[in-house]
């Protein structure tokens, strides 16, 4: 094992392989309700979580070589990784969710629909929030500590 690799830089490498596996999965998903449908698509959020799940697994790698290079200490870039990761990972399982439900195809739409039942937008505004702070300020402090190896190394 490299004792050089941090615990934020294998959180991020290891998410982004759970990632990958989901868009996997979710893409024999998405194929499946492609053939057994007469229009030929799949519900809208499958195709979302497919995508999404293949994305953020790539986001996760660009997280890990930022933690990488980063000059905070360990337990500043696994926060920042972890920040980045939950929300991803709830971000998924919210896609997942919707597609299994076929409930919406707009999930910021009001009413806010989970299958029957209608979520609160107070709720769902918290949530969005929340997400917009963890992912970007965990982005920035990652991207902020590689900043101060890598930018030198440019000029």
């Amino acid at each position: 094992m490299d004792e050089t690799l941090s615990p934020a830089v294998a959180l991020a490498v290891l998410a982004s392989g759970i990632f990958l596996l989901i868009g996997l999965l979710t893409g024999i998903w998405k194929y499946i309700a492609i053939m057994r449908s007469e229009k030929a698509r799949a519900p809208y959020y499958v195709d979302i979580a497919h995508r999404a799940s293949l994305l953020y697994a790539s986001a996760a790698l660009i997280l890990a070589a930022l933690a990488y290079f980063s000059v905070w200490p360990d337990w500043v870039n696994w926060w920042a990784v972890l920040a980045n990761v939950v929300y991803f990972a709830l971000a998924i399982g919210t896609y997942v969710i919707h597609g299994a439900l076929k409930d919406t195809d707009n999930q910021l739409r009001r009413p806010h629909r989970l299958g029957p039942m209608s979520l609160p937008s107070v709720l769902i505004q918290l949530f969005m929030w929340s997400l917009i702070l963890a992912e970007l300020g965990g982005t920035l402090v990652l991207l902020a500590g590689a900043w101060q190896v890598l930018w030198p190394l440019i000029f």
